[in-house]
């Protein structure tokens, strides 16, 4: 989550997915949202932090009596982690957008490891990313079994065509809330939003690219396997991070 001004944005939509998460993998979280946010808010106000922090939170199922995989041998309530950091995006990688190199390591089918989870088992992840630094890229573009474009290794991928945005279907990146908050501002504001498959041979033409997160917002990307994307040229990233930036605004109270 992000602090901005003294408000968790999109609190409630983290919070929903945490729980989604914890359903999904059967795990029993004996707090509330709202007393998981409160345990938050503690810790922000032991540091004195009022903004520009991202946080995140950490749960395992708990401590157990021996090494094991079995979750009927935990002897605890769930270990909850809460890391509060002082963090503020780069503003020369706004300007100057980043590079994307497309790895070889896919995202799993949904009958491995749900693609949407968002869980401690990243080593994919980590893998792809440890190609793209090696090749000189700034992240790593994931296709999907089917060869088609999924998300990037730790954030999520949209690319501008003919004026029309694009991001996967979403059935191979995880649910992402900036990314959700981005396809929800392309509605509002009557600009054609396709969840869709393609494939890198549209990636390599496209107008504008850009990746979403939490702490980054939207970022721009000007090259992806060394190829140039134009989206610095570009109007439609600016504007949908300028009204992204609007969004957030609107849930911080009125100075």
């Amino acid at each position: 989550m992000r602090l901005h001004k003294g408000v968790l944005t999109f609190a409630d939509q983290h919070m929903n997915r945490l729980w989604q998460g914890a359903k999904t993998i059967g795990m029993y979280l004996p707090f509330t949202q709202n007393e998981l946010l409160q345990q938050v808010q503690n810790t922000l106000d032991a540091n004195h932090m009022t903004d520009h922090v991202h946080v995140r939170i950490m749960i395992t199922r708990g401590i157990k009596k021996t090494p094991s995989q079995d979750p009927r041998l935990t002897i605890s309530g769930p270990n909850v982690v809460i890391i509060a950091e002082w963090k503020v995006p780069s503003e020369e990688t706004y300007k100057q957008g980043i590079s994307l190199f497309t790895s070889t390591i896919r995202r799993g089918s949904p009958d491995y490891l749900d693609p949407r989870l968002n869980c401690h088992s990243k080593l994919h992840e980590v893998q792809a990313l440890i190609q793209a630094l090696e090749a000189g890229a700034d992240e790593a573009l994931m296709l999907d079994v089917h060869g088609f474009v999924a998300t990037c290794n730790a954030t999520n991928f949209f690319m501008v065509n003919n004026g029309e945005v694009w991001t996967s279907t979403g059935q191979y990146c995880m649910n992402g809330i900036t990314r959700n908050n981005v396809i929800a501002i392309c509605e509002a504001r009557g600009i054609v939003i396709r969840q869709k498959n393609f494939s890198l041979f549209d990636v390599y033409g496209a107008d504008e690219a850009f990746v979403t997160g939490t702490f980054g917002g939207l970022t721009p990307v000007v090259k992806v396997d060394g190829r140039t994307i134009p989206t610095l040229s570009g109007t439609m990233t600016r504007k949908l991070s300028q009204w992204y930036h609007e969004l957030i605004e609107d849930q911080t109270p009125m100075n």
